[in-house]
């Protein structure tokens, strides 16, 4: 057993060490035709590696000939299908740069911007490359509103549109998360929840946002200095009513009642406070007023 093991590992390195020869012969060959269809060979085959190592080598010297349109696309290829899809979105933005009447160009065009779509971070990461790609994409379809590529593209449209969706939750949940009753933070997590709202409003994180921002106000109105607490509470009571009216049933109401009830009971505490301080001043005023004309009688 171990003798046939040993001759099977013996085989398969003479059989790898021969290839790596033939590539290498391959590679010194000084017939550039020879060359070029050993290029398209190792790409039919799915040997992305040695062929974008060929077509590297091929086309400075296939500058102005018939082969260079269909190297150059094949390289752009050969990037994609090895994962380089930066390095594919150049060499497809270049094709179609260098290439405009090709038959090819329409789908180098997609290809660049797909690449971009494959190169696009997971949510949690900075989403610059998501919006860029979601900007190519779009401006593919603009272009080419025919396009057989149009519905493949407004998918992966879709589908980058919903990272940046869930990057945004996760966004407003951290600040509330990390605020511990900071009033910057808790301004901020208000603010980030707004935007969540308007920018994804058939989105399915929204009635827990919408529970959130309840929960963002109230600790907000609980941390602020006294002489804006009733606004913020008042503000608060808002956003829990706009929470029960497009979520009546919603899973978070027991969670949002407490923080409601205590917001009115709040407000109106305060706003009796307020009241009665006014009347104080405005009795003190009175009988200061009083005590001025006695004065001057």
């Amino acid at each position: 057993m171990y003798r046939t093991n040993k001759f099977l590992l013996f085989i398969l390195f003479a059989v790898t060490l021969s290839a790596c020869s033939n590539f290498e012969k391959i590679r010194k060959m000084t017939d550039e035709k020879k060359k070029y269809e050993a290029a398209v060979r190792f790409f039919k085959k799915g040997q992305y590696d040695k062929a974008s190592i060929l077509f590297e080598e091929l086309l400075p010297i296939l500058t102005g000939t018939d082969q260079q349109e269909v190297a150059t696309f094949y390289q752009a290829y050969c990037d994609y299908h090895m994962g380089s899809y930066e390095t594919a979105n150049f060499h497809f933005k270049r094709f179609a740069e260098t290439f405009a009447r090709s038959e090819y160009y329409e789908e180098a065009v997609y290809m660049s911007a797909y690449s971009l779509y494959k190169n696009s971070p997971d949510f949690n990461l900075d989403q610059s490359g998501t919006i860029t790609a979601i900007n190519e994409l779009q401006s593919f379809i603009n272009n080419y509103p025919d396009s057989k590529f149009r519905d493949e593209t407004s998918e992966l449209i879709k589908s980058l549109r919903v990272k940046l969706e869930k990057k945004a939750y996760e966004k407003a949940k951290l600040y509330i998360k990390t605020s511990s009753f900071n009033i910057a933070t808790l301004k901020s997590a208000v603010i980030e929840i707004g935007n969540f709202q308007k920018e994804y409003p058939d989105s399915e994180f929204n009635e827990e946002m919408a529970f959130l921002k309840v929960q963002a106000q109230y600790n907000l109105a609980q941390s602020t200095i006294e002489s804006k607490q009733r606004e913020r509470y008042e503000e608060a009571v808002k956003y829990y009513e706009a929470l029960i009216d497009k979520y009546p049933q919603s899973a978070f109401l027991k969670k949002a009642e407490k923080l409601y009830d205590v917001s009115i009971k709040e407000s109106e505490r305060i706003a009796k406070l307020e009241a009665e301080y006014k009347a104080a001043r405005d009795k003190e005023k009175s009988n200061t007023a009083k005590v001025g004309a006695a004065d001057k009688q």
